[in-house]
Formats: C-alpha cells, structure tokens, sequence
C-alpha cells in the first residue's frame, strides 16, 4: 500500500525509548542450515531487527472485530458514516450499528451457523459494509470477490472457499449459474434468489450471542502471495483489530485520522487495501466514508469538493490522474489535508508531480501484503506528530511488529542500506493459507516471520524503500534491473500518461527490459525518443530495449500493474 517533507520539529524521545526505536542487533546463535553451515559454524550472526519509530501500544485483539470497529458508535450515533457517492443516500452510524446486529441475526435466521462462508460479489455500497459486520458479528467469514471476474474465477474461489452464500447484484448472477449457493441480492428482488431485505429486517435483538475466539477466521480474501495460483489468506479478528490498531490507535497513531475526517473511498472494499485501511481504520476513528462503486475522476473530484474530503487512500493510477490530467484545475480540492498511496511503489518524480499540484496535501506512501494483514510500513507523516519523511519511502515499520531484510541467497538478516526481501513477525499477519499447509510454511518460517517476496532497504532513519518483487525483477546478464525503477522515470517525462516495464527473454543477457508506454493525448513520442530519454538517465544494463505504445495498462483494482498480461505480449 504509499507526504510533503513536515517542517514541524521532532519532539525528543527519552534516551531509553530513542534506543529502542533503533534495530535490535542482537548476536545469537543460528541453527546450521544448508545455505549457512560453515557461517554459523565458524562465527556468530547478527540478526537486525527493525521496529517502529513510535511505541508499541496495548492492542485490545481480544476483541472481536465488528465490537473492535463499531466500539465507539454509541458516542456518535448521529454522525454520517457512510455516504453513497452516486445516490446520495446516508447512513449514521447508530444505523449502521442497528443494522450489523440485524444482519447477524437475519443470517441466523437463514440457517448459517458460526465459521461459515458468505462470499461478496459487489462493488462498494453500504450493503457490502452491513454484511461484512453483520457477518463478522455471528462469527461467520466472509470472502470477497471482484465483481469482474469470470464465471470460472468465481467458481474457483466459491468452491475453495467453501461459500455456500453469495451476496451480490442482479447483475452479476448469470455469472453464478451452476454454482450450488445460495444467492441474495442487494438491489432488485429476483425470481429464486433472496433479497437482502431478509437480513436488514429481522428484530436485532435475535442477533446470536456466540464466543468468538481471537484466532477465528473472520476474512478470506484470495492472493497469489509471492507466487502460485490465489490462495485463501486466513485473516483473523485478531489479525484485523491488531493492523487497524497498530495504525489508528494510542495517543499517538501512526495514520492520525479522527471523528472529524471524511475519507474518500473510491478503492474497492473487496481488496484487502480498501477493506482495512479505509473501511475499518474509518469504522474505528469515527469517520465519514464517501463511497464510489467505481473511479470515475470527474465524478471523484465532484464529491471531494462537495463533500470536503480530509483524506484520500489512493492508488498510484489516481495520483497520476490528479497529478496530470487538466480537469483536476476545475475542482477546489483545498479541503484535502493527506494523501496516502498504497498497493504499489509510488517514484519521486510522480510524488513531485503531486506535490505541484495539492501543496498543502501531505502525500505519502503505505506498503502492504494481504498476508500481513496487510500493513507492514506506513508513512509517519501521517502521524500525530509527524515526523519528516524521504521521496519514495514507503514509511516505517508499524507498530507492535518486526521487520527483517534478507538476504535472498544466503537468507541472512541485513543491516542498514542493503537490500533483501522483507520479512514481517507480528500480531496481524494471517493463520495461513486455507487448506494449504505446504504454501503456509513457505511463506510462514519456524520463527513465525512471513516472507513478502517483496524486495526493499531500510536506511539509517529506520524508512523503507522498495525496490520490486522478487519475482518481478529483470536479470541482464546478472545484473537486477527493478522495473519500478525505470517506470517512474519514464513517468517523469511529460509526453508519458502511463507506464509498465516487463522482461523480455534474450538469447545474450538472458532477460533484457521492455516498456508499455501510454502518451500524453496530443504527443507523438517515438520509440527511440522514450529509449533515448532513459538511455542518457541509467547504467548500461537499465536501458530500454523496445517500446509498445499501448491505450493503457492492464492493472488489478488495487493498481498493481498485471505484468504478466503484458509479458504474455511480449
């Protein structure tokens, strides 16, 4: 998931706590292994170990976590918490509140039973946030799906997943035929389907009163993790409450959003990103939520000045949408105060972009994996008291968790500046991948850190950087060529919309770098003018080999460009 530079001084920390912000080089003794016998036979290894810059917090993941998000409705019940951007209609939270135990009790009422599966099929809307809770409430999971998928998607995760429920459109249900669930429908009512007026109103006070336990399963979202074909992330209450506290909460939260903040919500809820950054970091802090089904610019500028939107969750396609395209100068967007961008590596040259654009926005960056729950590093711009942050950072770790960088040949934890893949320990990250306990163990080690597949340094003021996937980066004749990287920079060219750098298979190098390049409307850019423009601006082994002038790049509805789709092209 990834702010201007703050002037506002660093309050000093007491000595001891200053120390503990620092990684914890602790020397022990590492059971041989393959990769590091005569290491560890022959000498000690250290073990760098990053934590956050803030202090850990009390995290109440005793919780279950539709009582953890909606704890503090009471005190509120007349505040708006979610507005339909396209209807217009409002729901306080005293109605959502009202509404979660209904649903619980009207699930209850249909037969579903504690750890069942209920799958979303829907775009963002109020009925999504009433099932999820409502669910969450009964100790049921839930798994959600893009709505876009295809019929044999769908039925790939509803049999994996074991849904015996789909709530979703009228639109969406011919997508479904053949499927042996259950359908309930949101908006009109359909011959042998239920209609969600079955679980809005049901008497609350049926709602069952069932035990849930910490390590419960409450979501299912599927992800392909660092490779393979999507697995079910075994997310639990604990998971949940512990990720949303460790950014919301303490008297000084990392992601200082409050009761007074409205949050753009434009990214889909069926994404993990969305789901908890958004959703239920809103729920927690008392926000109101403006919800949009899809991103449309005009529309989202529309209801950001009509609304006076506080915070932005984006994505790097709508930071280069606000930062480039003409019509953002027609909106008054002052009410913005922070914009974070998450889900995929946001360069500098787009951040500056952005900057010109809103400067009185703080822009930073998120980082993230469905695995972990999925927060790992969060920019502390974003804080309380925030704290300066660097171009491309993607943040700090957050708090009550542990960061490793690791080698990813010799497996050795790394110190300051030097790359490796980043691996996570904490309360949030998942159970497990569901029925797949071979996928687990490799992406869960025997110390319990979850290995991300994501490549990244942390500098000497404890900010990570990404430099790519494992899985994505470019080997030229051995040498690593990070495809965000030469994006960014081809971003920084004005006559570029848009970008994507893929491999490409070579007889010599092995593998060089091609690039997807969207122009600016009225540019007529050459390939050898975009190759040039990177050639004179990176090493020998980073130069553009060929250029596609594609109408757009293929990218998942949390941003992350389908480099496979494209590759598949090449």
């Amino acid at each position: 998931m990834s702010p201007s530079v703050m002037s506002e001084p660093i309050m000093s920390e007491p000595e001891s706590q200053t120390k503990s912000m620092k990684p914890v080089q602790s020397v022990i003794r590492e059971r041989a292994t393959d990769s590091m016998v005569v290491k560890s036979m022959e000498s000690e290894v250290c073990d760098f170990i990053y934590r956050s810059k803030l202090p850990d917090i009390d995290i109440p993941n005793h919780m279950p976590l539709s009582d953890y998000c909606l704890e503090k409705a009471a005190q509120w019940p007349d505040k708006v918490c979610l507005i339909d951007g396209v209807t217009g209609r409002e729901h306080t939270y005293g109605e959502i509140e009202l509404s979660t135990r209904r649903v619980a009790a009207g699930l209850f009422k249909i037969g579903v039973k504690q750890g069942d599966v209920i799958a979303l099929l829907l775009p963002n809307c109020a009925e999504f946030v009433q099932v999820f809770l409502g669910a969450a409430k009964m100790g049921a999971i839930v798994t959600t799906a893009n709505p876009f998928y295809t019929s044999a998607e769908l039925e790939k995760q509803t049999i994996a997943s074991g849904a015996g429920i789909v709530v979703t459109h009228s639109s969406y249900i011919e997508k479904l035929a053949g499927l042996n669930v259950q359908i309930i429908t949101v908006d009109q009512h359909v011959d042998k389907c239920m209609h969600i007026s079955m679980l809005l109103e049901p008497n609350e006070a049926e709602c069952p009163q069932v035990e849930i336990h910490p390590d419960d399963v409450v979501c299912l979202p599927y992800s392909s993790g660092t490779t393979g074909l999507p697995k079910g992330v075994m997310l639990t209450h604990k998971s949940l409450v512990s990720s949303v506290s460790q950014q919301v909460d303490g008297d000084s939260p990392n992601f200082n959003i409050t009761v007074e903040d409205t949050l753009m919500c434009v990214l889909p809820m069926f994404h993990i990103y969305s789901l908890n950054s958004i959703l239920l970091c809103g729920l927690r802090v008392g926000a109101t939520l403006v919800i949009m089904p899809k991103f449309e610019l005009s529309k989202m500028l529309e209801l950001i000045q009509k609304h006076k939107v506080t915070m932005g969750p984006f994505v790097p396609p709508i930071v280069l949408a606000i930062a480039k395209n003409p019509i953002v100068e027609n909106y008054d967007l002052s009410s913005i105060k922070m914009v974070m961008s998450g889900a995929a590596p946001l360069g500098k040259e787009l951040e500056d972009a952005f900057r010109a654009r809103l400067p009185n926005a703080v822009l930073g960056q998120g980082y993230g994996m469905t695995e972990a729950g999925p927060v790992l590093a969060m920019c502390l711009a974003f804080a309380k008291s925030p704290f300066p942050v660097k171009p491309g950072s993607c943040g700090t770790v957050v708090r009550n968790a542990e960061v490793k960088i690791v080698d990813t040949e010799t497996g050795m934890s790394l110190p300051y500046n030097q790359p490796g893949e980043i691996c996570i320990r904490g309360p949030q990250i998942m159970k497990g991948y569901l029925n797949n306990p071979e996928a687990t163990a490799n992406t869960i080690d025997k110390d319990g850190f979850l290995h991300t597949g994501d490549v990244a340094f942390i500098d000497e003021d404890e900010e990570m950087f990404i430099v790519d996937r494992v899985k994505e980066i470019i080997k030229f004749k051995g040498f690593q060529v990070p495809p965000a990287e030469l994006e960014a920079l081809l971003l920084s060219n004005e006559e570029i919309q848009h970008a994507a750098v893929v491999s490409r298979k070579d007889d010599v190098a092995g593998e060089v770098p091609v690039a997807f390049v969207v122009r600016q409307a009225g540019s007529t850019i050459s390939e050898e003018e975009v190759k040039d423009y990177v050639a004179k601006q990176v090493v020998f082994y980073k130069k553009i080999h060929n250029v596609y002038f594609v109408d757009s790049i293929p990218e998942s509805p949390s941003g992350k460009i389908l480099r496979k789709d494209l590759r598949n092209k090449v």
